[in-house]
């Protein structure tokens, strides 16, 4: 059940990105699809068990790695990295054109 909310997370947010004009929304659409990307991959990850690894005479057999869980910390800092870049860019372009439509700003022919 969580792993098809999580892939409708993702779709929801791919559509956005491939349907709607406006780019504020468009960076919004690729942020919630990121969302779900990572946490599919926590769910893919947490698999295994929940324990903390730790170095003691008989470990449990099922514990957390910790790789995956720096990797998805790694992707959360670039994706938000990302994100505020693509805000900036499209202030930059709020102010050189005085729209958000992704179309028209295609359209016009300014160098």
């Amino acid at each position: 059940m969580i792993k098809l909310l999580i892939l409708a997370t993702i779709l929801i947010g791919l559509l956005g990105v491939l349907l709607k004009r406006n780019l504020l929304l468009k960076i919004l659409a690729m942020d919630v699809m990121g969302t779900g990307i990572i946490s599919l991959f926590v769910l893919a990850a947490s698999r295994n068990g929940n324990r903390t690894p730790t170095v003691i005479p008989n470990p449990p057999d099922a514990y957390a790695d910790p790789v995956p869980q720096a990797v998805i910390l790694t992707a959360i800092v670039i994706g938000f990295s990302i994100l505020s870049l693509l805000l900036v860019c499209a202030t930059t372009l709020a102010k050189r054109y005085p729209t958000l439509d992704s179309h028209d700003i295609e359209g016009r022919s300014d160098p």
